[in-house]
């Protein structure tokens, strides 16, 4: 499958509530006010969010006081141009390349069940396969199962794994992490934490002291914090994210699981509020499904296409 055929898949969800409302404006000789509702009511369901979801009516219903012919292809463009205009600078830079830093180390962080292990070895897949050298902490100590998994996929890829005992501090797993990396030449650290309530203050702070141990061996480090947030967790991720922000200091996110019953307009509510890059999203579960993310792509997969006969 190729990659835009996986965004599309991914989104699938949110782009057919999205396509009913495009089919019913298309199906009336005129834009009407049932019509605008319509489509309000489908970007409210895609988890787009308030603000974005008003903008976007706003600007349709502002051209269509300037033009009375405006159509389902019209709206269309509106839709797309306003969701730009709004993600402009959400794709993360790639990290694939060689950095000054070595070794350069990557702290995925997020709440239960968001697929963080999952990642760390797509991501680990990733950049291995462009020539860089990682190696990964296993600072999930509270889950054995988490340990076991992330070894299983080392066992997979051939990568070297940082582990300690289970109830173990996991601060001194990625203190330990780090020290492997650096005495062994590794281009990347990928620090696998704990997934933890964002409503937990204990456990958050837990992240706070692993940042603080890193920042001993290397007072740039950790240079990525990642929030890995569960598409279809909708608009709570976005509460999520201001959460572990504001503890943690998130420098991106990767959104996984969209091939799911994610709907894919949270990603949109999250970045306008933050201004987070979106690095990655999780588009299957297969290695290669992790796939940087693209605007373009996204507004393709979410906004149908009209025909001319639309307009």
């Amino acid at each position: 499958m190729g990659i835009f055929s996986k965004f599309k898949k991914g989104f699938q969800k949110g782009a057919s509530v999205i396509q009913g409302a495009f089919d019913s404006i298309s199906g009336k000789a005129k834009l009407d006010e049932d019509s605008l509702l319509d489509l309000e009511e489908a970007f409210y369901a895609s988890d787009f969010g308030v603000d974005t979801t008003e903008e976007l009516i706003n600007s349709v219903r502002q051209a269509h006081r300037e033009n009375k012919e405006l159509r389902a292809e019209g709206v269309g463009v509106i839709a797309r141009t306003v969701l730009k205009e709004i993600l402009n600078g959400a794709e993360g830079e790639d990290i694939l390349t060689q950095s000054n830093e070595k070794p350069e180390v990557l702290c995925l962080v997020g709440v239960n069940g968001s697929g963080k292990t999952t990642t760390c070895a797509k991501l680990a897949y990733r950049l291995k396969n462009h020539g860089r050298s990682v190696i990964l902490g296993a600072c999930d100590t509270f889950r054995a199962a988490a340990t076991e998994q992330l070894k299983e996929w080392g066992n997979r890829l051939d990568l070297e794994i940082v582990s300690g005992q289970h109830g173990a501090d996991s601060a001194a797993v990625a203190y330990d992490t780090y020290s492997a990396g650096q005495s062994r030449g590794h281009d990347m650290v990928l620090i696998d934490t704990a997934g933890r309530l964002h409503v937990k203050e204990g456990l958050m702070e837990e992240l706070v002291k692993l940042s603080r141990v890193l920042a001993k061996r290397n007072k740039n480090a950790p240079h990525h914090s990642w929030l890995v947030i569960d598409g279809s967790t909708g608009t709570n991720g976005l509460e999520q994210a201001r959460v572990f922000n504001e503890k943690f200091g998130i420098t991106g996110l990767v959104i996984t699981k969209l091939d799911g019953t994610a709907k894919g307009g949270a990603l949109v509510a999250i970045y306008r509020e933050l201004k987070l890059p979106i690095f990655y999203i999780g588009l299957g579960e297969s290695l290669d499904d992790l796939q940087p993310f693209n605007i373009n792509q996204y507004l393709d997969s979410i906004i149908p296409k009209m025909d001319d006969s639309a307009s």
